[in-house]
């Protein structure tokens, strides 16, 4: 639920447990009654069986969905400054354009990109600009959507979108 707090009951049971999150993501949905919080952590499926039963347990959160083993589309956005000295700003351009990447701030001796996609895209990006000089770098976290419409589907099928004290279903 869109509440203060839920995000850090959250994080806190996780950490209370030694799980480590990999990447967090934390945003508004279609329902202002509704925040998606997306992470990624890295386990056994013992693991993550447990994560799941004790994100049910939170009163807060309405529905856990595990992404693993299913059709999803994930997407990870990055800023990074790259120096220009060396004169190459051509070939910084063109490998921009080759990873569908923008230019979105050119100074006197940087440009500063903006590029999205999975994961294993952005760390290659990466991997090609370390070579010109990495100034700076922020990423987002991971998000993801399943490419069929069950979590939307089983959220529209409820007629009464209140969860009952100590549920953990919408």
């Amino acid at each position: 639920m869109n509440q203060p707090g839920v995000l850090s009951r959250i994080s806190g049971m996780l950490a209370a447990r030694a799980y480590n999150i990999d990447s967090l993501a934390v945003g508004a949905t279609e329902n202002p009654e509704f925040s998606r919080i997306t992470f990624v952590v890295n386990g056994t499926e013992k693991t993550l069986e447990q994560v799941r039963k004790q994100l049910q347990k939170i009163v807060t959160v309405v529905k856990v969905q595990d992404f693993s083993g299913q059709d999803f589309v994930e997407r990870d956005l990055m800023l990074i400054k790259v120096s220009t000295e060396n004169g190459r700003r051509g070939e910084i351009r063109e490998l921009v354009d080759i990873f569908r990447g923008r230019i979105v701030d050119v100074g006197a001796s940087h440009v500063m990109i903006e590029i999205s996609g999975r994961e294993n895209k952005i760390e290659a990006f990466i991997e090609r600009m370390r070579e010109f000089g990495i100034l700076e770098m922020v990423r987002t976290g991971r998000i993801a959507m399943l490419r069929d419409r069950t979590i939307t589907e089983d959220l529209e099928a409820e007629e009464d979108w209140q969860l009952q004290p100590g549920s953990t279903e919408a």
